[in-house]
């Protein structure tokens, strides 16, 4: 850890007033809409009188530089000659400023990481650098399922943001790193915000060789590139996608019975290959069912550029063109980024899906994610004759939308499409049969029943118009545009 445990109380003590809340109600919402967009104007001048929760709102979150007098008096009862030792502050004239990121986490939570490269533009980040909160953290965050589980395992845990999403719903947590300075960070930031983790120094499951989780997450370093490893939050040693590979492999050997792994990923688009078949094609052999969802998708220029920046690494030509080279030479003609999500269910016939996702999600994608999984356990026991004497009801809000053209007898429907305005936000264009049997489900009548009519109105056989259906429903309650009913 970077501080003793006593160590540990005292800035825990010293931090009680810098929450999320508490420094958003001593800024108010102008200064704090502001401090977002990275203007800390308004903030400073809310915080001028440096009494102790000020000054570290100006050392931690403005980055200023503050009187050694103030700092001392802001971290008490920490002693400033330990908060020093830690890195915690540096001196900078004749005052201090921070030496490591220390970041309020929700309104219960502390998170010390180092400093981004934003802190020191021009200075390269150290190859053992630990990120603290950031955008592929939170993503994460925000889509791993939340139900509570026994064991939980973080791969790559880095300063532990994971873990501690994972200590609210599992009894209990543990993390590996191959970096050792990432484990002193998650070590104290497990201790500064008063949890136990079972914390392994190795290369992602190496440490956890023959032992299974109820859910394991991973935010690893995914950078698609030759296999050089200059920075090791973003860089795995493997060529390619190889990392993001080598954790589906490794999924079946992790999990518990119905286990769950959920894991960032970036994987190529190589020229003359669907990229969807080449990341289907990780789960293949696994009997696990998968859920692939591609969220983003850059070309190898803005990739490469996107990464060197990232690290704050000084112009080299030579280096970006020698790695846009290696793509070139590997037809690699993007990269993809999203979410893998990998279920243990203990099917016969798992299902995998590999789809585009590039709409905004409302709400928590973890939820939509656990929702998924729960109407594909629905669909997996239910055969034709389950499907169609089931009860279904559309979405809440789903919309209607469509598209004519105006002609000699007014206006001719082109398209008709039904909208989630709500959840994964998906369309479906359908045809005015599909749009009448989903405007009966009302969760009253049997799937048959409805068949049954709509048979007559469109004068087609019964039998024909059920087994054209069942296919279409199974995948429109997949997509939660109909709901089992009960």
């Amino acid at each position: 850890m970077l501080f003793t445990d006593k160590g540990v109380e005292q800035l825990r003590t010293a931090l009680r007033e810098y929450t999320a809340s508490g420094i958003a109600d001593r800024l108010g919402e102008v200064a704090t809409a502001a401090v977002s967009r990275n203007d800390f104007r308004a903030a400073l001048r809310a915080t001028a009188d440096r009494d102790p929760l000020a000054t570290l709102i100006r050392l931690f979150v403005c980055g200023q530089t503050e009187s050694t007098a103030a700092v001392e008096a802001a971290l008490a009862p920490l002693p400033l000659a330990d908060a020093l030792a830690a890195g915690l502050v540096v001196p900078d004239g004749d005052g201090l400023r921070q030496g490591l990121d220390l970041e309020a986490y929700g309104d219960s939570w502390w998170v010390l990481a180092d400093l981004p490269a934003t802190a020191h533009p021009g200075v390269p980040l150290a190859p053992d650098h630990v990120l603290g909160v950031g955008g592929a953290s939170t993503t994460l965050a925000g889509a791993t399922i939340r139900r509570p589980v026994g064991s939980a395992l973080d791969l790559g845990t880095g300063c532990g943001v994971q873990a501690l999403h994972l200590a609210q719903h599992a009894t209990t947590v543990t993390a590996t790193d191959v970096s050792e300075r990432a484990l002193s960070f998650a070590a104290t930031n497990a201790a500064l915000n008063d949890l136990s983790w079972e914390l392994l120094r190795g290369d992602m499951v190496a440490p956890v060789a023959g032992r299974r989780f109820d859910l394991v997450v991973s935010n690893p370093p995914f950078v698609v590139g030759p296999g050089t490893a200059t920075h090791a939050y973003r860089d795995s040693g493997r060529a390619g996608d190889g990392i993001s590979a080598e954790l589906a492999a490794a999924a079946p050997g992790l999990l518990t019975e119905g286990g769950t792994m959920q894991y960032l990923a970036n994987w190529a688009h190589v020229a003359g290959e669907e990229w969807g078949d080449r990341v289907a094609g990780w789960v293949a052999g696994t009997g696990l069912s998968a859920w692939v969802i591609q969220r983003e998708v850059a070309d190898p220029v803005s990739y490469v550029d996107l990464w060197l920046t990232d690290a704050g690494e000084p112009h080299d030509p030579a280096r970006r063109a020698a790695w846009l080279d290696w793509f070139d030479a590997h037809k690699i003609e993007a990269v993809g980024f999203g979410l893998i999500t990998l279920r243990r269910a203990g099917a016969d016939d798992p299902v995998v899906r590999v789809e585009d996702l590039r709409q905004q999600v409302a709400g928590p994608l973890g939820a939509q994610v656990a929702a998924w999984f729960d109407r594909q356990d629905f669909l997996r026991v239910r055969d034709a004759a389950a499907i169609l004497a089931g009860r279904y009801r559309a979405a809440d809000g789903l919309q209607l939308r469509q598209e004519a053209t105006m002609g000699p007898e007014g206006w001719a429907v082109d398209r008709q499409v039904l909208a989630m305005p709500q959840g994964l936000r998906w369309s479906e264009e359908v045809d005015p049969l599909v749009l009448a049997l989903v405007g009966g489900c009302d969760g009253q009548v049997p799937l048959r029943d409805q068949i049954a009519v709509l048979a007559v109105a469109h004068e087609v056989a019964e039998q024909d118009l059920a087994e054209a259906a069942v296919p279409i429903v199974a995948h429109l309650v997949e997509r939660g545009v109909l709901l089992p009913e009960g």
